[in-house]
């Protein structure tokens, strides 16, 4: 009895009327613990006359918690009760595993717990030694309502991809990072039809909403949410910059001979013109393509030595990449309407978008919003999706992101206690 008792503290079993056997058996691929659930014979739920004890029901293998590292199964042997007026037969119950089931509540708590985690539905199946659709119906309890008497003040918009081909929407609180939409699309009419839910009231609460330089997403936003001011995220106007430099780089790269010392220059120390030059090292590393020590400043200098109009394109990007990161709008616009003409044909495609977005830019220059957020959640739905090799379900995958994002991470004890 001591050693019974051992046994249900170590594996967290409370119910009283457990008891385990003495031994325990290996089977090599797991652990084996027979048990006993007995109590005194309850009053017939029929009839309500006392019953008697009638005999065990056959084993029911029931998974458990690995312990020790071994996987672990409970061979349990449940007690029979028979009423001798009316014949009811009724087996005895355990706060171990509910009524009619065999998968322990403490192994469905953890799988709600996992379920949290950037893991596998399939790893979760063999880590419990359960089922894939145990899972999956665990999945399903979890529901998430969209609150249409609510919407923060300030949203980021994003897409993501769900299939090769086809982009999703996304849409989070600024504020706390929770997420408030996850669309199965990402057209127009997918986003107005769902955010026209939400009565104009409650739409013209929202004051501000980051995104990326999607155009289609301008009109909507204005339209559904007239108070709104619309910041484009910083990376992707420097993004925008740094692919017409790289380009440019690329032109003028192709102009000369592919055997050329020129060429593999070029080619080989791409990112360095792509570099904010205040951030060129000034540390000596020995240079192949030269044959000698160079700084990063110095391979620099000596690949704009090999074209004029490669150094003043780069001079422009330089200067236009200082005054956005000083947040001084004005000279980036000044320099920009000064420049558009006698630019690269490349450069001048960037600087009237720029322009035409120019109250755009000029708040994610002038606030302190940006998309960095929803990035970083980009990238956790990304993990997600690669750890499963990929969702055929949205529903089961919209529920995935829910699950990982909007549930706070907490103490596990208090985690499996709300589940």
């Amino acid at each position: 009895m001591e050693q019974s008792h051992v046994i249900t503290q170590l594996l967290g079993i409370k119910d009283p009327h457990i008891t385990f056997s003495k031994e325990i058996h290996d089977m090599k691929t797991h652990k084996e613990l027979k048990a006993v659930l007995d109590y005194d014979a309850p009053p017939c739920p029929n009839c309500q006359s006392q019953m008697g004890k009638y005999d065990f029901q056959r084993e029911s293998k029931v998974p458990f918690l690995d312990c020790a590292g071994y996987k672990t199964l409970i061979r349990l042997k449940k007690r029979r009760f028979k009423c001798q007026f009316c014949g009811k037969i009724t087996v005895a119950e355990t706060s171990l595993v509910p009524k009619n089931h065999q998968i322990p509540t403490i192994v469905k708590q953890k799988v709600a717990q996992l379920l949290i985690e950037k893991v596998s539905m399939t790893a979760i199946t063999d880590r419990l030694s359960i089922s894939t659709s145990t899972v999956m119906r665990k999945l399903n309890e979890f529901t998430f309502k969209s609150h249409l008497t609510y919407l923060p003040e300030h949203m980021s918009w994003d897409e993501y991809a769900f299939k090769k081909g086809k982009m999703s929407f996304i849409a989070q609180d600024f504020d706390t990072n929770n997420i408030i939409a996850i669309l199965d699309g990402r057209t127009k009419a997918v986003i107005r039809n769902h955010f026209l839910r939400y009565p104009r009231q409650v739409r013209n609460d929202v004051k501000l909403i980051t995104m990326d330089m999607f155009t289609p997403y301008y009109n909507l936003a204005k339209m559904l949410f007239p108070n709104a001011q619309i910041v484009l995220d910083r990376f992707h106007i420097v993004q925008h910059l740094g692919r017409a430099m790289n380009r440019i780089r690329t032109q003028i790269m192709n102009s000369f001979d592919r055997k050329s010392h020129e060429y593999k220059a070029l080619k080989r120390y791409w990112k360095l013109i792509q570099q904010d030059s205040s951030k060129l090292s000034d540390k000596r590393f020995y240079r192949p393509t030269f044959r000698m020590h160079l700084t990063n400043k110095e391979v620099v200098e000596r690949l704009l030595s090999y074209s004029d109009e490669l150094r003043k394109h780069y001079d422009l990007y330089q200067l236009l990449l200082f005054h956005f990161q000083e947040k001084q709008a004005d000279h980036f616009f000044g320099l920009i309407e000064e420049q558009i003409d006698s630019s690269n044909p490349l450069f001048q495609t960037v600087f009237k978008t720029f322009l035409k977005d120019r109250d755009k830019i000029e708040n994610a220059l002038d606030l302190p919003y940006s998309n960095a957020k929803l990035e970083a959640t980009n990238n956790l739905i990304k993990v997600i999706k690669r750890n499963a090799f990929g969702f055929r379900n949205f529903e089961n995958f919209k529920r995935r992101i829910l699950i990982a994002i909007n549930m706070k991470k907490e103490k596990t004890k208090l985690v499996l206690s709300r589940c």
